[in-house]
């Protein structure tokens, strides 16, 4: 039998491209006085997971305050899903230490994607997500069209560490349709 998109060969890629909607583009922007693990510093990086997709930044060396400004794309099926972001210190003899993590979802994010928003001016806030027990957000957070894309600036406070952030900035990237 040819391996086809169906074929079961091909591990259900046709079936997992159906169910795509889009892709998410995360910008690591930097870190905020993050937690030493070093001596003096920390060698930090960061690793987002969202289901089985794992993606990482690259090591920053001796700083707690690193400037990452690293893009990472993670493909968006089911929107429920939560995000994991962890930040870690790279050691060269030993295992890697946490710096703590912090969950997000992307639910109001999804849905301002499927309004009709084209003739909004750009800068308007679509939704506000203000900082809570059921969330990881430093300050309030808004998504907002601008210059024609849905964007969302988002602080992280770090969970199960003695202190840090990380500003991550989320952008949509829709997906050719192939029946257009």
């Amino acid at each position: 039998m040819p391996d086809t998109p169906s074929s079961p060969k091909s591990g259900g890629r046709l079936v997992l491209m159906e169910n795509l909607l889009g892709l998410l583009r995360i910008r690591v922007i930097r870190g905020v006085n993050l937690a030493v693990r070093d001596v003096r510093s920390s060698d930090p990086y960061v690793v987002i997971k969202m289901g089985k997709q794992k993606l990482k930044t690259r090591v920053i060396k001796k700083d707690v305050n690193p400037v990452w400004n690293e893009d990472l794309t993670l493909s968006v099926s089911d929107p429920n899903i939560p995000i994991k972001l962890t930040v870690y210190d790279h050691d060269k003899f030993s295992k890697d230490d946490k710096m703590g993590y912090a969950e997000f979802d992307i639910k109001s994010f999804i849905e301002a994607q499927k309004m009709n928003l084209k003739n909004l001016p750009s800068g308007t806030t679509i939704s506000r997500t203000l900082p809570g027990r059921n969330n990881c957000f430093a300050e309030e957070s808004c998504v907002i069209w601008k210059d024609g894309k849905v964007i969302q600036d988002i602080y992280l406070r770090l969970r199960r560490v003695e202190c840090g952030e990380v500003e991550i900035q989320l952008q949509w990237i829709d997906l050719p349709n192939p029946k257009d």
